[in-house]
C-alpha cells in the first residue's frame, strides 16, 4: 500500500475514533478500545481487552517476536478532555475533514491522532508479514487525562506484567522547530516533571463582615501569600538532559547559565516559554477557598497550588522552597494532600534515540533532535517506573502549524493535518523495523 493510501487509512481511523465520545470524566473508553480491536483483528493482529472497569477497557495488541530481541511498545490513550460544542467551528465529535486536509475534533491533537497512527502502523506491519525479534505491542489505555481512577496504564503495569517493554513511544514530542539560526530541530520528550499539589492556608480569626475590625480576616493574609508565591523563582537545578539541550542549542554553558539560556531562548518562541521551566520547580496558584458565607470573614483561607518539580526533586525539597517564598510574618499551614505523580526520565544514549535521530536526519537533512522534559504528565511514567522502560514522547509533524496544533490542545477547534498522520506513520514503521531487527 502506498504512502497516500496509508495516510488516508489513518485519517479515516482517526475520524472514527473522534466520533466515539470518550470525554473524561466519565471516560467510557471501552467503545474506542472495541473499535481499535476490530480494526486490528481484521489485519491479523492479536488483540485483547483488559479492564478493571467494564466501561473503561484498555486494549493490548501484539505482534509476537521470533527470538530474544527487545520488546517495543507503542502507547496511546483513548480518553479526551471535555469539549463545549457551542465554542467550536465544527462539532467536536463529528470527525470533520475540511477541504484543506485538516481533521477537526476533540482528540485530533491530544492524542487520538497518535493512537490512530500507531494502530495503523501495527496493521500495516501485520499485513506485510513483519516478524520482529522481540514482541511489538500496541497499548491503547484509558484514563490518562484524569488519571485518578486507576483503570488505565497505572493499573495495567501492576496487573499485566506481560506488557513489560524495553522501549516505548508515547506522546509529548515531535514538533518541528525552525530555529532563528537557520537550523531545524525536532523535539523529543525524554521525561516529565512530577506534579505535586500544595495547599497554603492563611490563618486568622473569624468575624462578622459588617464589622471588619472585629476579627482577623484570613483573606488579606492569603492575598499577601499568593503574591509572594507568584513572584518567587525557585532554585536552579540543571539536569544532564537539560544541559545537553542547552548546549545543543546554544553551545557550552561555560559557567554562565543565564547567557546560554538567553541564547537558546532566542532561537524560537516555544523555547522562550518552555526553557525556564526546565531548570527548576514551578509554583502556580490556581484555586481559592475562603468563607462559606459572604457576610463571614473566614479564619482560614486556602490557595491550591499546582507545582511541577523536576525528576529527582523530593516533596521535602519543594516544601523548603515554599516556606522560603512564604516567609514567616504571616501565619499559615502548608499541606500536600496528594502523592507525587510522575517525575521520571530516560537516558538519551540508547538505540531508540538513535532510531529517532536517524529518521529525522533522513527526512530533514541536517536537522537535530532536541531532548526535552515535559512540563505536563504523560503515561510513559508508568512504564519507566514499573519496568525501567526507555520511553520517549515522539510523534513527528511538519504540516500543521505549531500555533494551530498547540492552540487546539484542550481548547476549541482542535485539529491536525492529515499529511502529518501519514508523516508520523512512516516514522513508526521505520522505528518498528529498526528496533525489531536488534
Amino acid at each position: 500500500m502506498d504512502e497516500t493510501a496509508l495516510r488516508d487509512e489513518v485519517t479515516e481511523l482517526l475520524r472514527d475514533l473522534i466520533r466515539v465520545d470518550t470525554s473524561n470524566p466519565p471516560g467510557r473508553e471501552t467503545a474506542a478500545a472495541m473499535l481499535l480491536k476490530e480494526y486490528l483483528e481484521a489485519a491479523g493482529v492479536e488483540c485483547e481487552l483488559a479492564a478493571k472497569d467494564p466501561e473503561r477497557a484498555n486494549l493490548i495488541a501484539r505482534i509476537p517476536g521470533t527470538g530474544d530481541g527487545p520488546v517495543v511498545a507503542f502507547l496511546g490513550h483513548t480518553d479526551v478532555v471535555p469539549a463545549d460544542a457551542q465554542d467550536w467551528r465544527f462539532p467536536p465529535f463529528a470527525g470533520h475533514l475540511d477541504e484543506h486536509g485538516y481533521v477537526w475534533g476533540r482528540g485530533a491533537a491530544d492524542m487520538k491522532d497518535e493512537t490512530a497512527t500507531r494502530a495503523v502502523a501495527m496493521a500495516t506491519l501485520a499485513r506485510s508479514g513483519h516478524r520482529p525479534r522481540g514482541d511489538l505491542l500496541f497499548i491503547a489505555q484509558a484514563d490518562e487525562e484524569d488519571g485518578v481512577r486507576d483503570v488505565g496504564l497505572s493499573w495495567l503495569v501492576r496487573e499485566r506484567p506481560d506488557i513489560r517493554a524495553d522501549y516505548a513511544i508515547d506522546e509529548g514530542g515531535g514538533a518541528r522547530l525552525e530555529l532563528a539560526d537557520g537550523r531545524i530541530g525536532y523535539s523529543i520528550n525524554v521525561g516529565e516533571k512530577a506534579a505535586l499539589a500544595a495547599y497554603v492556608t492563611a490563618l486568622g480569626e473569624a468575624g462578622h463582615a459588617s464589622v471588619p475590625l472585629s476579627g482577623d480576616n484570613a483573606v488579606p493574609h492569603l492575598a499577601v501569600l499568593i503574591e509572594r508565591l507568584a513572584r518567587y523563582r525557585t532554585d536552579t537545578v540543571l539536569l544532564p538532559e537539560v544541559t545537553r539541550l542547552i548546549e545543543l542549542l546554544a553551545g557550552p554553558v561555560d559557567g554562565d547559565l543565564d547567557a546560554a539560556m538567553e541564547r537558546a531562548r532566542g532561537l524560537h518562541p516555544q523555547l522562550a516559554n518552555e526553557l525556564p521551566t526546565l531548570v527548576g520547580s514551578t509554583i502556580a496558584p490556581t484555586r481559592l477557598k475562603g468563607s462559606a458565607a459572604r457576610n463571614v470573614m473566614p479564619g482560614k483561607a486556602t490557595v491550591e497550588c499546582d507545582c511541577r518539580v523536576l525528576p529527582g526533586t523530593t516533596p521535602a525539597d519543594l516544601e523548603a522552597e515554599l516556606r522560603t517564598a512564604l516567609g514567616s510574618d504571616h501565619r499559615y499551614e502548608l499541606s500536600f494532600p496528594e502523592p507525587v505523580y510522575g517525575g521520571t526520565s530516560s537516558p538519551i544514549d540508547t538505540p531508540l534515540f538513535d532510531v529517532c535521530r536517524s529518521w529525522v536526519e533522513q527526512q530533514d537533512p541536517g536537522a537535530i533532535l532536541i531532548p526535552t522534559i515535559s512540563t505536563g504528565f504523560i503515561d510513559a511514567h508508568w512504564m519507566r517506573q514499573a519496568f525501567g522502560t526507555v520511553a520517549y514522547g515522539f510523534w513527528p509533524s511538519r504540516h500543521t502549524p505549531l500555533d494551530v496544533y498547540y492552540d487546539g490542545v484542550h481548547n476549541r477547534d482542535e485539529r491536525i493535518h492529515r499529511d502529518d498522520l501519514g508523516f508520523a506513520l512512516q516514522f513508526h514503521l521505520h522505528a518498528a523495523r529498526e528496533l525489531g531487527a536488534l
